[in-house]
């Protein structure tokens, strides 16, 4: 976005340097860096993010068996790099050595690996900031304390404090990284505003949300009681433009967690009545171009089907989300990433996305 610099850092523990730019338009926050053009969760894909403007790199924590923090949305390493494994079974030493299935191919990055890359690049990216989201599958404290000391023993320029917000699914981890990771801003990941609702006393707390769970009165009165409290609020993961003009319009977003990063760009440019922006790699801005002529066929009838999607889809989470609070409370699937998967599984496959 040509017209917006880079948003300031600061000091306070609120995490300023999340919050909707001077202009009020949302943050542009790369969903496991540049996931729409490039392997996800991949250094190649986070450098193609930055350079096509992104101000805000999104990713997700396991734990090797030996203990070293890695970047993947999976605790299974199937989906992007064919081998039916889990992480926390392998080692680094194996890990180091898989490359994605798809192309560009590229390896497993280590949380160390994507400090190191955004230390290396210089002023350019000293704004660049981290949204972490922490999956559920390894013990807290193991893997929040070999976090801590990746942070710790890999300095940069601008502390991470303010530069990294962690993003739990549930009281333990925050509770964790509150004690593990003082001064680290917190914000809870949920797909639920009736779950999400019962953590707003908790002081200085941003909340990372399922966009489509927002439209509508319920979270429309959610998202009210966020602005009137000062909270941060990013939502993920919007890919259509219908949806992105959507949090424009609605206010009160100070982050957008997309996989098309030049699209999200291009609506915001938009919006403002400006010209778009376009990534200086002209690779990058051609697919780029090539997604948004795919996606350019609009009307009545797709937007009632997405509309319609995000009826179903919040009456399945009325449903659920009572009971799997229940469960929760005896160590059972509570309201978090798993079944967050099996909500979108079962959206993706009624759906056909």
């Amino acid at each position: 976005m040509a017209s917006e610099s880079k948003p300031l850092l600061a000091e306070e523990l609120s995490a300023p340097f999340t919050r909707a730019l001077p202009s009020s338009l949302p943050q542009t926050i790369a969903h496991r860096g540049y996931k729409a053009l490039y392997p996800e969760n991949t250094i190649p894909a986070f450098r193609a993010a930055l350079d096509a403007g992104a101000h805000a790199l999104e990713t997700d924590l396991h734990l090797s068996k030996d203990g070293v923090v890695v970047l993947s949305h999976d605790g299974n390493l199937k989906r992007c790099f064919g081998v039916d494994k889990k992480i926390s079974e392998c080692e680094w030493g194996y890990l180091k050595g898989l490359k994605t299935l798809r192309e560009p191919r590229a390896g497993l990055p280590r949380l160390r690996d994507l400090l190191e890359f955004l230390k290396e690049g210089g002023e350019g990216r000293e704004g660049v900031w981290i949204l972490l989201d922490i999956k559920t599958d390894d013990p807290a404290p193991e893997l929040l304390g070999r976090v801590a000391d990746v942070l710790a023993s890999t300095p940069g320029p601008v502390p991470w404090e303010r530069r990294i917000v962690l993003g739990c699914w549930n009281q333990p981890y925050l509770s964790h990284c509150q004690s593990l990771l003082p001064g680290y801003p917190r914000a809870l990941i949920s797909w639920s505003p009736l779950y999400a609702r019962k953590f707003l006393p908790q002081p200085a707390l941003s909340f990372n949300m399922f966009q489509k769970s927002l439209v509508g009165p319920l979270g429309s009165s959610f998202m009210r009681k966020l602005s009137a409290a000062g909270r941060g609020l990013f939502v993920w993961t919007v890919n259509d433009e219908e949806w992105m003009e959507w949090t424009l319009r609605a206010g009160g977003i100070d982050g957008v967690i997309t996989d098309e990063v030049e699209l999200f760009l291009d609506v915001c440019d938009r919006f403002q009545g400006g010209g778009a922006a376009a990534s200086s790699d002209p690779k990058t801005r051609a697919l780029a171009d090539a997604r948004r002529r795919q996606g350019a066929e609009r009307g009545w009838k797709r937007t009632a089907k997405l509309y319609f999607e995000v009826a179903v889809l919040q009456a399945l989470a009325l449903l659920f989300t009572p009971l799997l609070m229940l469960l929760a409370r005896f160590g059972i699937i509570g309201p978090g990433p798993k079944a967050a998967k099996a909500v979108a599984g079962g959206w993706g496959r009624l759906f056909g996305r």
